[in-house]
């Protein structure tokens, strides 16, 4: 079993006191792999192929759920391997001045959330630009609303094995929609935890096998489809891109919240009720704001919503790949 919560492991490789419970009588041990853990005890450490010597969060998230994916599953393979573990939080302007650089022994997981099937329009260039592998091994991970990631997770591989990553195993997780609690509220839940946990164990007994860098993983999706078009009640489809958010000013107190957290920067600080840049959609400001003075009044974008309420409140599917 992979322990997302948990350090204190109650079995361990009798060689090095570290690892994680596989079976009755097996562990993973991120230096020998899967070993005995009655065997004689031996404290000599021999090398693995594929040393991990730091994990990285790295993580676009707009309203939370994406940094807890990915922070939970980055964090569970740092206590695996017994390394440290760093956070690199692009979601704000200001962390995009600057591009990443990663090496060989650097484990990053790479978490993104899905806008229209596929990576933030808004995000990509910096996707593809900001970040340098150099071949370090990554774990592309994105999230989605409860309708589907189409070809999010797709678009995502290809973009950090281009950046020179070596992508070593992948998922998809449901999580609260960012435009209602209508759709899968509560998400990620224990369950999506349990998938989890089992794409954190195959990666870890991918790595500690590995004797060479591997083929890039295989996931569902085309890197180069098209963005999904959003429909509306009457099936048709619906284009509010220029649709931004509305203050309620009987509610507002001019904290500012929704200017600092805005990741697009486009909210005016000294007046919160202009947006002066681009928005995504992203709904940062409505999920942040302390007086729920954030809404969206757009009838394209409401119909949208609605369509969304009415179609996909079945539960959607996680989904793991690491082959």
């Amino acid at each position: 079993m992979f322990h997302l919560f948990r350090k204190d492991i109650e079995k361990h490789c009798a060689y090095c006191k570290s690892g994680s419970v596989i079976n009755e009588g097996q562990v993973i041990c991120s230096s020998r792999g899967v070993v005995d853990s009655a065997a004689p005890n031996n404290k000599e450490r021999r090398p693995i192929p594929m040393n991990v010597s730091q994990v990285y969060a790295v993580y676009f998230s707009a309203t939370g759920n994406t940094r807890k994916v990915t922070t939970t599953l980055a964090n569970a393979l740092a206590v695996s391997f017994d390394v440290p573990l760093e956070v690199r939080d692009f979601t704000l302007p200001a962390a995009r001045e600057e591009a990443y650089e990663f090496a060989a022994g650097d484990l990053v997981v790479f978490g993104m959330p899905t806008y229209a099937g596929k990576l933030p329009n808004k995000l990509l260039d910096f996707v593809k630009s900001g970040f340098h592998g150099n071949g370090a091994l990554a774990v592309p991970v994105v999230t989605f609303g409860n309708r589907s990631f189409d070809n999010s997770l797709a678009e995502l591989c290809a973009c950090l094995e281009g950046d020179g990553f070596h992508t070593i195993g992948a998922g998809a997780f449901a999580c609260r929609h960012a435009f209602t609690d209508a759709l899968a509220n509560g998400r990620p839940d224990s369950d999506d935890m349990a998938e989890l946990a089992k794409l954190g164990s195959a990666v870890v007994g991918r790595i500690v096998r590995m004797t060479e860098y591997p083929a890039p993983v295989t996931v569902d999706g085309d890197a180069d489809a098209p963005y999904y078009r959003p429909l509306g009640l009457d099936g048709e489809p619906k284009v509010f891109l220029k649709a931004k958010p509305k203050t309620d000013l009987d509610k507002c107190i001019h904290c500012g919240v929704c200017a600092s957290l805005c990741p697009m920067g486009s909210i005016n600080p000294d007046d919160v009720t202009e947006v002066v840049g681009v928005c995504i959609k992203c709904h940062s400001c409505v999920r942040n704001c302390p007086m729920g003075a954030k809404y969206f009044d757009d009838s394209a974008f409401l119909s949208h919503r609605a369509m969304l309420e009415r179609d996909y409140t079945r539960r959607a599917e996680d989904k793991i790949f690491t082959a």
